[in-house]
């Protein structure tokens, strides 16, 4: 694991799960994720228990930031400000709060002004 730290927007762990080569670059680094992301990767029923098993090995290895008073006000600035889904505004609040470059492929990140973005084309 070299230093280079992320906060990884779940639809990275999904690609990194799939063996997309998009995510290849970013196994070797150091990623963070919100508790919003451990929720959607092991919170869903239409996923195969193999899989979630595959998701918690993987969970095991990032470090998880939980829920904290500056993530939730955070979360209702840019609720505020910018039309997002609360799961996602939790994300980009944690990575604001942390000072982390949000990882993602969601385009939906790209009108936060406040955010660092790195944005995985796949």
């Amino acid at each position: 694991m070299n230093g280079n730290k992320y906060l990884a927007d779940t639809n990275i762990l999904i690609q990194i799960n799939k063996g997309l080569e998009s995510a290849i670059p970013y196994l070797d680094n150091q990623l963070t994720v919100s508790f919003i992301t451990e929720i959607e990767l092991l919170g869903s029923l239409n996923i195969p228990k193999t899989i979630k098993l595959q998701f918690k090995e993987m969970l095991d290895d990032c470090f998880i930031i939980d829920l904290d008073k500056k993530i939730k006000q955070q979360t209702i600035n840019l609720r505020n400000n910018y039309k997002l889904k609360i799961p996602d505004a939790v994300i980009a609040a944690t990575a604001i709060v942390y000072k982390l470059p949000l990882l993602t492929s969601d385009s939906d990140f790209k009108s936060i002004k406040e955010l660092e973005l790195v944005f995985v084309e796949y």
